[in-house]
């Protein structure tokens, strides 16, 4: 124990003006403030730079949770006032630290325990160790407070009285700033404004000894310093997982892809990922997983998968997703042919009309019980040469990429051809004899007009051959049915050219001064019915057989 300087004593009504107490107080600010601003630029320059220039690039960062416990450590200022033991009086304590833990049940309400700590001031010391509610209102990245203590105070006396124990309460309020690194977990205060008020009983007075007396210490305390916030009121969102498969319907063999998307997760932690499947295998275990689904049989199949950042509740998620294995169905397949009935020789175009309905790629081929074809496309052609006549049956085949076939049949068939037409003969024009009495067998300008139109017709078709028929009236002689046979034959030979091989003469018993002509072409067969050849060589020719045609005299 030292010697304390002491003040003047000082009655009730001469206590030291309230202005000049707050003016100390601002003084003695200085201090805790200078404090705060050390701490915030360690804090600053401890943090990772690329955290810093986030922050000062993000105009408007997201609001800060609210915390569930709060740790406060800060310097501070002790200043008594109308605090005296007759004739002593406490003095400030410049130098000292405030220290507290508050919990919170919600965002605004909480419960504080705090310790103040003096150890060297003039009074020895002074010491605290309080709690009591505590009350806060955060707007954004400021959060203000006010508190109410009570408990125990450990206060040395003005003069020689030793740390005694004795109680106090404390009432004030403050204001936090949050610091927009290390996620939201530092918060600047700087300034915690409280109001002390101690009771101590030293015991007995002594005035030879300067020592006890009682103790009622009213005082201001000013700290400034950092606060921890610990925890969140608020439990982040769990983590949440979507899975998605592509595609989700296939065929045996085909690939499946599974994707896994995580939302609400930390920025900074490491992402495990597992993968199971009810069929196939699993080739990776990242955020994408490959399926080999060769071999599996046909029907509904579950990927599950799995994402975890850590161990707590919240901090994974598993989902699900499903896939199909269809059974493919075949190729649908008609078969044509076109024309359907050929002759011997021609050809026939055959088209396979198919499809998929997987959509795979065909191939195409082709059959036939006669003739030949062959094709790998949608159509062939059939070549029927030297195929005999009937039905020839022509198969379709095709087959898919899974080796699913198709066939179909169609017909040809292959006719017969008819037999060549019979020739036929055809009955040319008549000659009548009728026109000029006194020359009845004359053949006149009138009959060789017909006459030049059979010479016309024989000289067309050179294979043909002519028949004539002469017929007389009843009171004429048969010659009379012959000359005229044989003045036709005449002027046909040597006036219009026809090889007289060509021309058979008869004659007919049928009444009239008319020749006929009938056309026999070759192969075709002429009836003669009621007519009869006779010898040429005895008929006796009367007159001129046609009138001659008189050469155009030369100029």
């Amino acid at each position: 124990m030292h010697l304390r300087t002491v003040s003047p004593v000082k009655s009730s009504s001469h206590t030291v003006p309230f202005a000049g107490t707050l003016r100390d107080f601002g003084s003695r600010l200085a201090a805790p403030c200078i404090a705060v601003l050390c701490i915030a630029a360690l804090c600053i320059a401890a943090s990772p730079l690329p955290a810093v220039a986030q922050a000062l690039k993000t105009a408007s960062p997201p609001p800060p949770d609210f915390s569930r416990l709060d740790l406060y450590g800060g310097y501070a200022d002790f200043h008594p006032y109308d605090s005296e033991i007759t004739p002593f009086v406490y003095q400030p304590i410049n130098a000292g630290a405030v220290a507290s833990a508050s919990a919170y049940f919600n965002r605004y309400f909480g419960v504080q325990a705090e310790g103040s700590f003096f150890p060297h001031g003039p009074n020895d010391c002074y010491f605290t160790a309080q709690a009591g509610p505590v009350f806060r209102y955060q707007k954004g990245r400021f959060v203000p407070f006010v508190h109410a203590l009570g408990g125990g105070a450990r206060v040395g006396g003005p003069a020689f009285q030793p740390c005694t124990w004795g109680w106090g309460v404390t009432a004030g309020a403050g204001l936090d700033f949050i610091l927009p690194i290390f996620n939201n977990h530092i918060a600047l205060r700087p300034i915690q404004a409280d109001f002390n008020y101690s009771h101590v009983d030293y015991g007995p007075i002594d005035p030879a000894q300067v020592t006890g007396g009682v103790g009622d210490i009213t005082a201001y305390r000013l700290s400034a310093g950092v606060v921890f916030r610990l925890g969140q009121l608020t439990p982040p969102p769990p983590v949440q997982l979507g899975c998605t498969v592509q595609p989700t319907n296939i065929f045996p063999g085909d690939p499946v892809t599974a994707t896994a998307t995580a939302t609400n997760l930390e920025p900074k932690k490491k992402l495990n990922y597992r993968w199971s499947a009810s069929g196939g295998e699993l080739t990776n275990n990242d955020a994408t997983a490959a399926i080999n689904t060769a071999g599996l049989a046909p029907g509904d199949y579950t990927v599950a998968g799995h994402v975890s950042e850590g161990k707590r509740p919240g901090e994974s998620a598993d989902c699900t997703a499903g896939f199909r294995i269809h059974n493919p169905a075949p190729p649908t397949l008609s078969c044509s042919a076109n024309p359907s009935t050929v002759m011997p020789g021609d050809p026939s175009t055959i088209t396979a009309a198919a499809s998929s309905l997987e959509g795979l790629t065909l191939s195409y081929s082709y059959s036939t019980t006669a003739g030949l074809i062959s094709g790998a496309t949608p159509t062939a052609t059939l070549v029927t040469t030297g195929a005999p006549s009937g039905t020839v049956n022509v198969t379709c085949n095709v087959v898919d990429d899974l080796g699913k076939h198709a066939s179909a049949t169609t017909t040809v068939t292959i006719v017969t051809p008819p037999p060549p037409p019979v020739p036929q003969v055809r009955p040319l024009c008549s000659i009548s004899f009728e026109r000029d009495p006194k020359r009845p067998v004359r053949v006149d300008n009138e009959g060789k007009a017909c006459l030049d139109e059979i010479a016309l017709t024989l000289n067309r078709d050179t294979t043909s051959k002519l028949v004539i028929v002469g017929r007389h009236s009843d009171d004429e002689t048969s010659d009379a049915a012959a000359q005229r046979d044989l003045n036709v034959e005449q002027y046909l030979t040597e006036e219009k050219g026809i090889d007289s091989a060509r021309i058979s003469m008869r004659t007919s018993g049928q009444p009239g001064r008319v020749l006929d002509s009938t056309l026999v072409p070759d192969g075709a067969t002429f009836i003669p019915g009621d007519t009869a050849t006779f010898d040429s060589s005895s008929v006796k020719r009367q007159g001129q057989p046609y009138p001659k045609v008189r050469p155009t005299p030369n100029h």
